[in-house]
């Protein structure tokens, strides 16, 4: 049950302060605890205050926020009192947890030679978002994803914030189990930011599907070709193209007969298509599908569905 799942996420000792925020869990997207600063969640999409008693206020609490030992104590909790097991993940600046929720991290960087992160040490600030899954996300969009019984390559394109991961995750799960449109097929995932899936010691807290292998933490352009030599996917899906490695990774999947579900940033199709890096993928066709997602009067929704040639699928 997702109440007790975000009580679960501090100390027995803290869990009083946070009975009513857990309360919430349903609308809960963030709880961002910072050193010497006010605790603040995010319950959907209004920010509210949390008090040293627990209560929800709309103006800041006079007394002092929490103490970086206070945010030690949640950290190790979260890391299961041994952190060095997750010293990778926090080297990278997040951790996934139990449930597939997923706690950002900022303190102080360790570096090494080549200004590469080593480490992070004195962590004052966390936030931890917690996962919503939406079966049926994909619902009204399934169909356009399909031609004959064969998956089409689809780019789902939104700005932060307007469920594209969430819509992802879904069509994943769909296109493996199967669906009316055509039957379930091998679904292999590079999940560069735990986002997805939500793995927790390698096992998906998030239904992607009974035919889906998940990459759980690897860089998308070697994670892509690893899957492919070594799972045989029919389908391959990514988040966040944002690169021109990310996109010959794809044309090479592309080659090897792999279809393609990715997401990227965008406001627009014609905003994606004016990205240097994604000029030659638009031209020449590697996309079937285009879904653009977007906020109107703080709901998100779908505003267009294109085809390869930019002619809209969705009046």
């Amino acid at each position: 049950m997702l109440q007790e799942e975000v009580l679960h996420l501090f100390p027995e000792a803290m869990r009083g302060r946070w009975r009513k925020v857990a309360g919430q869990a349903e609308g809960l997207q963030e709880i961002r605890l910072r050193t010497q600063a006010p605790v603040t969640v995010l319950i959907r999409n209004r920010e509210w205050f949390v008090n040293q008693q627990g209560e929800l206020m709309d103006r800041q609490p006079v007394e002092a926020g929490s103490s970086p030992e206070e945010l030690e104590e949640v950290l190790k909790h979260l890391c299961q009192y041994s952190i060095y097991a997750f010293a990778d993940e926090i080297r990278q600046g997040f951790l996934t947890i139990q449930g597939g929720h997923r706690v950002g991290l900022a303190g102080q960087v360790i570096l090494e030679e080549g200004n590469r992160i080593r480490n992070m040490k004195y962590i004052r600030y966390l936030n931890i978002r917690i996962a919503h899954e939406r079966k049926g996300a994909a619902d009204s969009v399934i169909s356009y994803l399909y031609e004959k019984g064969r998956v089409l390559n689809a780019l789902l394109i939104s700005p932060p914030g307007c469920g594209k991961t969430t819509m992802l995750r879904d069509i994943i799960r769909q296109i493996s189990n199967g669906t009316a449109y055509g039957r379930g097929v091998n679904v292999s995932v590079v999940d560069e930011r735990s986002e997805i899936a939500g793995s927790y010691l390698g096992v998906a807290q998030n239904d992607v599907g009974i035919r889906t292998d998940v990459l759980d933490g690897c860089p998308k352009v070697e994670g892509m070709m690893l899957l492919i030599r070594s799972m045989a996917p029919q389908v391959l899906a990514v988040d966040e193209l944002g690169s021109e490695d990310d996109i010959q990774a794809l044309l090479r999947a592309s080659g090897c007969g792999c279809k393609l579900i990715a997401t990227i940033h965008g406001n627009s199709l014609e905003e994606v298509k004016n990205k240097k890096y994604m000029c030659y993928a638009v031209n020449n066709g590697l996309f079937d599908r285009y879904i653009v997602l977007g906020k109107r009067q703080e709901r998100c929704e779908i505003e267009g569905i294109y085809d390869r040639e930019g002619r809209a699928c969705l009046s």
